[in-house]
């Protein structure tokens, strides 16, 4: 993008909405996203920043007068600086506080939304981190009224579980006047930020209030970054970065915007969904529209419900992005037909693998097997009529073949060549050569048996009426001979029934190897998830502990008892949550397991129904003639 667009607005009756245009840029970038959001009062200088990590002078609007210059939030997806193959995506959102908005939940929904679209979220503000900062932050003590994690127990406060889906949240302080000392002691932003957010101990309503939203940043934010900039350059030009010369900007300033570039490049994190899902630009685009489309609608978002909405839309998108890696490849296949059976299953078993591949990664939370079960359905099906396809190829260029081989014969019946004594051996023969040939260039076609058998059974109708009319033989001898073409016959049958079962056999081993495959990926694509779950619940463990040290250092033992309680629920959840994970990966490797067993059974049936029936014909008796 060569600059931003808007993504959220408002419609004509005030409410949020998602523009279609963003949503499409959206849907072509498959890459994983980085995703910043920066918040703030209005007229703190946001979009300068976002303009910056763009590397970009402008861009996002800027203004310099004392109204709010960005409506809802845009949106600037440019490539990653340091990140090969990831998207970052800035989102600038509408300056809080504007006193010409009508809805008073308008800015706590923008705060929402940046929260819960980004994996970093900058925080801007002015001056320092006073009360009156952290209290202008009062949305963060919002969050659990307007952010839900499960769709169940509507009442229930599960705001432990922000710790793991929350964003690494950076306050930017700007125009920062103060010298960095605590106590006379020099301090870094970090320790200074720490500080700021130091609680109070009492229980008046003073200090209840005073440490009320520091207690919320705390906890659901554990990763948490500070900067400090200088004033950028004299008061005069301040109002006016945008239309200011670089040089003119003081070394100072342009030092800690470079240091705050850096860090966002390298310690920002892709956005991932619950359970650690890498989340892409189309699925950036898919949460959107279901966040701001759940507020519109007057409800809570709810990450859960996010996330099992966007399940479906991509396992179904995984399906199709199977099934076309599957029909494409095979597709240039089917420009080669007729092909030996054992070609086509080869070149079959690599497509369906590869298709399996395509939908493994795209696809989640397809708990239950029931999107790869549709994906190997159609796989399936595509391949019987691939298969009829190369059957059909295979028949019309053996029966052509036959057809020229024979034309010779054709020839010599219509000009009554075999009606003299001694025409029926000389059939005969000529029969035997068109075989001979006909064998040596079908090169084990698929239905090449098949229609050398058809072929024999229509001359035969020839055969007999020369046989009876060779004044060369005499009544026995053409007894011995009928009976030899019967004999001839026989044996093409069951040559064509045992190449159907061989054809089966091939088959049955090509489903074998394909659910091995098969299992393997699942298995590899769910141990994936559960070890990215485990990475997740270890790092909200460690901040919860890191919190509940900090707490018992401070003196307030009561809050570290209870943040003591609080991570021992949190471990409890996150334990069932894994095994009850471990368990789904077991159902659907038993579903897909008993699906490739079905399959197999089937198969097996048909085996031993067609060995049955080369079986019978093997014990039908020679005659003696034939024998003899």
């Amino acid at each position: 993008m060569d600059k931003p667009v808007c993504l959220i607005d408002t419609d004509s009756d005030r409410k949020l909405c998602v523009q279609q245009s963003a949503l499409q840029i959206l849907e072509q970038i498959q890459q994983p996203v980085v995703v910043v959001a920066v918040v703030g009062l209005y007229r703190t200088g946001k979009s300068y920043l976002m303009n910056r990590l763009a590397g970009k002078q402008t861009g996002f609007a800027l203004g310099s007068t004392v109204e709010s210059k960005t409506k809802g939030i845009w949106m600037w997806c440019v490539p990653h600086p340091t990140k090969a193959g990831t998207t970052l995506v800035l989102l600038d959102t509408e300056g809080l506080g504007d006193v010409d908005k009508g809805d008073p939940k308008h800015d706590t929904h923008i705060f929402c939304l940046a929260v819960l679209l980004s994996s970093t979220l900058v925080y801007n503000s002015r001056g320092t981190i006073d009360n009156k900062a952290v209290m202008d932050l009062q949305y963060v003590t919002e969050l659990t009224e307007c952010i839900k994690v499960k769709s169940s127990d509507e009442d229930a406060d599960d705001s432990r579980e922000f710790v793991k889906l929350f964003p690494i949240f950076i306050w930017a302080v700007r125009d920062f006047t103060l010298k960095l000392k605590i106590e006379d002691k020099d301090v870094t932003e970090d320790e200074y930020l720490e500080f700021a957010l130091k609680l109070k101990h009492g229980t008046s309503r003073t200090v209840i209030e005073y440490n009320f939203p520091r207690e919320c940043i705390q906890k659901y934010f554990p990763s948490r970054k500070c900067f400090t900039f200088l004033s950028p350059t004299t008061p005069d030009k301040m109002s006016c970065l945008e239309s200011l010369d670089p040089a003119d900007l003081s070394s100072e300033f342009l030092k800690v915007i470079d240091n705050f570039c850096k860090f966002v490049f390298h310690d920002s994190h892709v956005k991932k969904l619950k359970d650690g899902h890498t989340v892409t630009g189309r699925v950036l685009g898919h949460l959107a529209k279901t966040y701001v489309d759940t507020i519109s609608s007057g409800s809570v978002p709810c990450m859960d419900n996010a996330v099992i909405a966007m399940a479906m839309i991509e396992n179904e998108a995984a399906v199709k992005e199977g099934l076309q890696v599957y029909q494409s490849g095979m597709k240039k296949l089917k420009e080669s037909f007729p092909l030996k059976l054992k070609d086509v299953f080869s070149e079959h078993q690599h497509f369906s693998n590869t298709a399996t591949q395509a939908f493994m990664k795209r696809s989640f939370r397809d708990t239950d097997g029931k999107y790869l079960k549709s994906l190997q359905e159609n796989i399936e099906k595509l391949c019987d009529e691939y298969l009829c396809q190369n059957e059909q190829d295979s028949k019309r260029r053996c029966e052509d073949l036959l057809s020229s081989l024979s034309a010779p014969v054709m020839e010599k019946l219509e000009q009554g060549s075999y009606t003299k004594p001694g025409g029926y051996d000389l059939f005969c023969n000529d029969l035997e050569d068109i075989g001979k040939k006909y064998n040596s260039q079908t090169n084990k076609e698929v239905k090449a048996e098949e229609v050398l058998e058809e072929f024999l059974k229509q001359k035969s109708v020839d055969s007999k009426s020369i046989r009876q009319a060779d004044k060369k033989l005499n009544e026995k001898e053409k007894k011995i001979n009928e009976e030899k073409e019967k004999a001839v016959l026989l044996k093409q049958e069951i040559k064509a029934k045992e190449e159907k079962q061989r054809q089966l056999e091939e088959k049955m081993e090509t489903e074998k190897q394909s659910n091995e495959e098969r299992m393997r990926q699942i298995k590899e694509k769910m141990e994936e998830e559960i070890r990215l779950q485990k990475e997740e619940t270890e790092r909200a463990m460690e901040s919860k502990l890191r919190e509940q040290a900090n707490l018992l250092e401070k003196g307030f033992k009561n809050k570290a008892e209870m943040m003591s309680k609080e991570t021992e629920e949190f471990k409890r959840r996150s334990a069932e949550a894994e095994t009850n994970r471990a368990k789904e990966l077991a159902l659907m490797l038993e579903n897909s397991n008993k699906r490739h067993e079905e399959t197999m059974a089937m198969m097996m049936e048909q085996h031993r129904e067609q060995m049955k029936a080369i079986q019978q014909m093997n014990e039908r008796p020679l005659p003696p003639c034939c024998i003899s």
